[in-house]
C-alpha cells in the first residue's frame, strides 16, 4: 500500500501523533535479538579421504563470545576465495554463515579438479556442520556461478541435513548446454582457467609462479587464437591439474560419463527433493541450463521450486548493462529475496511468503522491450520492460510459432511456396564471425548492438555484422503490433556443406529502425546458439556428413523474454561461427582439440517448401501483452 503525505504542517503533525500512538502499543517482547559476529578463521574441516578444507565460520555472538543456542546455517563453497560480506547481513539475525574454499583452492588441501570432488565434499561439509553444537541441523546454500553449481552437486548426494538452495546462474549441465553447447566449446572456460590458476591455485601461493601465471592470464587472446591446446605444450603446464583438465574438456564433446558429475537435467532423480529458488538472467551464459534445470526439478520435486529470470548478464541484477537500459524496475532486491526464502525454510517464518512477488507464483520473469527506444542520459538504448508472474516456465499460454526463412531474406509465418530455394556462403575458420555481446562473461557481455568498434578486439571497425558475406540475414517487415516472446527458442535448419564437418549458428535480434537518437538504428541481440554438424543427430555420438547431402539441424538458442515492439523487426542471422563465444570448427573432420588443418567450407542454407527452415518463437497471446501494461 502506498501512502502519500502532504507537505502541510497539519498533516505531518497528525502523522507523527498517530505514529507515536501506534508505537506505544508495541510490546517490548517484540524486540528482535541482534547478535555480534564472531569469526573463526581457517577451520580445517576433514573430508572422507582425510583432505581438510579451509573454512571460515561466522557465529552469532554475545558479549564477545559465541551465543548459546543452536542456529540455522548458510553455506557457500567457493573456488574464488572465501571472504564474504554475507555474515554482516545474516549473522546478526541468528544465522551461522560459513564460507569454505573448495578442494585445492585458496587455503584448502588437496588437488583441484573442475567440480568433480564437489559432490562428496559438499555432502561431507554439510554433515560436519550439522554435527556442530551451534547448528540446529538445517543447512541452506547460496552463491553464484561455480558457487551455485556446488549447491546442486551437493544436492545430488542427498545430504540428510541439506534443507534448501538458492543457486544463482549455476554452472552445471556441462555436457548439455553448459561448457559444451551443441558440440561446440564455450571458450569462456579457457579464460576461467587462466585467471583462476593465477588467483587461487596451490602453485599461485608462490609469488614467482603467481606473477608468471598472471602474465599468462593477460595473454588469453593468444590462447583463443591458437587452438587446439596440447598437454605440456602451453605455459599453463606450470599448473598441470589446470592444463590437464582444460585439454580433457576441449577434447571431450560427447554428453557421456565424462560430464556425468554435473549433469542435473538428465539425472534429476538423484537430486534431493527440497525447496529450491533458482536465479538466472536472460543474458547469462547459463540461461538455458538454469531454465532447463528448473523444468527438470519441477517434473520430479514435491517441494516448492521457484525461478526468477531478469534481464541480467552473469551474476548481476542491475537495471542496465552494456549498451541498454531496461528501466528502474529491472533490478531486484536479491538479498531481500534470499532472506525471505531462508527465513521461510530455515526458521519457519512464513511472513508474507506466498502473498507477494516473487513468491506468489513459481516463476517471475522480466519481459524486456517495452521502452520507448530513446537514448538515455548515459547514451544507452531505453529498451525497458516489466515483470510477469507466471504459473510455470515455459508459460503454458505461450504458443510455439514458426517463422520461416524465405529466399531474399524475408522471415514470415507463412512457409515457402517454391520447391527450390537456397543461400550459399563461404565459411573461413581463419576469419570467424566475431562475438558481440550475448551470453558471455566480461566487458562485452549482454545487451549489445551488433556492430563492431574499438570495444571489440576482433572486430575493431564500426560496421554492422550483417555486412559480412558469411552472415545470412532473414527478417520480418516492420511489425504491425507488439509481439511478446517468452520461453525456449530454437531454429530448425536444413543445410549442406562441402565439408564433412562444420558449424551452423543462429542469432535472434530485435531490430530498431532509424531514429533521431539512433540514426543507424540498433540491432539488439536477444540470444544465439550453435550446432556442430557431427552432433546433429545426438549429443552422445559423432556422425560426419557426406559433402553435398542435405541434413536437418536443430540449433538451440538462449531462451528469450522480450516484446518486439510495433515498428521493429524480428531478425534471424545464420552463419557458421561465433568467436570467441564458441571455438571455431576447422571443417576438417579431425578430432576435437587434435587437428592441424583449417579448411574453408562452402555451406548452403536450404529454405523451400521441401526444406522449410524456420525459427520457433513462443508467442504470448496478444491480449496478455495488452493487459500487462
Amino acid at each position: 500500500m502506498r501512502i502519500r503525505f502532504s507537505s502541510d504542517l497539519f498533516h505531518r503533525g497528525c502523522f507523527c501523533f498517530f505514529a507515536a500512538l501506534f508505537l506505544s502499543f508495541i510490546p517490548l517482547s517484540a524486540e528482535v535479538t541482534r547478535f555480534e559476529v564472531i569469526k573463526q578463521e581457517n577451520v580445517m574441516v576433514p573430508m572422507r579421504d582425510g583432505v581438510k578444507l579451509a573454512t571460515d565460520i561466522y557465529l552469532p555472538g554475545k558479549d564477545g563470545k559465541v551465543a548459546e543456542g543452536k542456529f540455522p546455517v548458510l553455506l557457500s563453497r567457493t573456488p574464488y576465495g572465501k571472504g564474504s560480506d554475507a555474515a554482516k547481513t545474516y549473522t546478526p539475525d541468528g544465522y551461522v554463515v560459513i564460507m569454505q574454499d573448495t578442494r585445492g583452492r585458496g587455503e584448502s588441501e588437496g588437488t583441484w579438479t573442475w567440480m568433480i570432488d564437489d559432490r562428496e565434499d559438499g555432502y561431507d561439509a554439510i554433515e560436519w556442520i550439522a554435527a556442530q553444537p551451534w547448528s540446529n541441523g538445517k543447512v541452506g546454500m547460496m552463491g553464484c556461478s561455480y558457487v551455485g553449481a556446488t549447491q546442486h552437486l551437493a544436492a545430488m548426494t542427498k545430504p540428510p541435513h541439506l534443507t534448501t538452495l538458492i543457486p544463482s546462474n549455476p554452472s552445471i549441465n556441462h555436457g548439455v548446454g553448459g561448457i559444451i553447447y551443441g558440440g561446440a566449446f564455450r571458450l569462456r572456460i579457457v579464460n576461467w582457467m587462466l585467471n583462476n590458476a593465477a588467483k587461487g591455485s596451490e602453485r599461485a601461493r608462490d609469488p614467482a609462479f603467481r606473477e608468471a601465471l598472471e602474465r599468462q592470464a593477460k595473454n588469453s587472446p593468444y590462447y583463443l587464437n591458437h587452438l587446439p591446446l596440447r598437454r605440456g605444450m602451453t605455459p599453463l603446464r606450470m599448473v598441470p591439474e589446470y592444463e590437464d583438465m582444460l585439454v580433457e574438456m576441449l577434447a571431450h564433446r560427447r554428453n557421456d560419463e565424462f560430464w556425468r558429475f554435473s549433469n542435473v537435467v538428465d539425472h534429476v532423480d538423484e537430486h534431493k527433493d527440497l525447496p529450491v529458488f533458482m536465479v538466472g538472467g536472460w543474458y547469462d551464459l547459463f540461461s538455458t541450463s538454469t531454465t532447463e534445470t528448473y523444468m527438470a526439478l519441477k517434473r520430479v520435486s514435491k517441494s516448492p521450486v521457484h525461478l526468477i529470470m531478469g534481464p541480467w548478464p552473469h551474476c548481476s541484477n542491475r537495471s542496465s548493462h552494456a549498451q541498454v537500459d531496461f528501466g528502474p524496475d529491472a533490478s531486484a532486491d536479491m538479498r531481500g529475496i534470499q532472506r525471505a526464502w531462508f527465513d521461510r525454510w530455515l526458521k519457519g517464518d512464513v511472513g508474507k511468503f506466498g502473498t507477494e512477488a516473487p513468491f506468489r507464483t513459481p516463476v517471475r520473469a522480466f519481459v524486456m522491450g517495452t521502452g520507448n527506444g530513446s537514448k538515455t542520459e548515459d547514451g544507452k538504448l531505453s529498451h525497458g520492460g516489466f515483470w510477469r508472474d507466471l504459473e510455470d516456465y515455459p508459460p503454458p499460454q505461450a504458443k510455439a510459432t514458426k517463422f520461416y526463412l524465405h529466399p531474399g531474406g524475408d522471415l514470415a509465418t507463412t512457409p515457402p511456396a517454391k520447391d527450390r530455394g537456397a543461400t550459399t556462403f563461404e565459411f573461413d575458420p581463419n576469419n570467424p564471425v566475431p562475438t558481440i555481446g550475448g551470453g558471455t562473461v566480461g566487458g562485452i557481455s549482454g545487451a549489445w548492438n551488433q556492430w563492431g568498434g574499438s570495444h571489440i578486439w576482433n572486430a575493431p571497425d564500426a560496421m554492422p555484422l550483417s555486412m559480412r558475406n558469411d552472415v545470412v540475414v532473414f527478417q520480418t517487415p516492420p511489425l504491425e503490433r507488439d509481439t511478446e516472446v517468452i520461453g525456449p527458442v530454437e531454429v530448425k535448419l536444413w543445410a549442406s556443406s562441402s565439408a564433412v564437418d562444420t558449424d551452423f549458428t543462429a542469432k535472434l535480434i530485435d531490430v530498431y529502425p532509424s531514429s533521431a537518437d539512433f540514426p543507424e538504428g540498433f540491432d539488439l541481440i536477444m540470444g544465439d546458439g550453435i550446432i556442430r554438424a557431427r552432433y546433429r543427430d545426438s549429443d552422445k555420438e559423432e556422425n560426419l556428413m557426406t559433402p553435398g547431402e542435405i541434413y536437418e539441424f536443430t540449433i538451440k538458442l538462449d531462451p528469450c523474454s522480450n516484446v518486439f515492439k510495433k515498428g521493429n523487426r524480428i531478425r534471424v542471422d545464420i552463419s557458421s561461427s561465433n568467436f570467441p563465444r564458441f571455438d571455431v570448427n576447422p571443417n576438417s573432420g579431425e578430432p576435437a582439440n587434435d587437428y592441424r588443418r583449417m579448411i574453408t567450407a562452402i555451406n548452403t542454407i536450404h529454405h523451400d517448401s521441401v526444406h522449410p527452415s524456420h525459427i520457433v518463437l513462443p508467442l504470448m497471446p496478444v491480449e496478455a501483452t495488452s493487459d500487462s501494461r
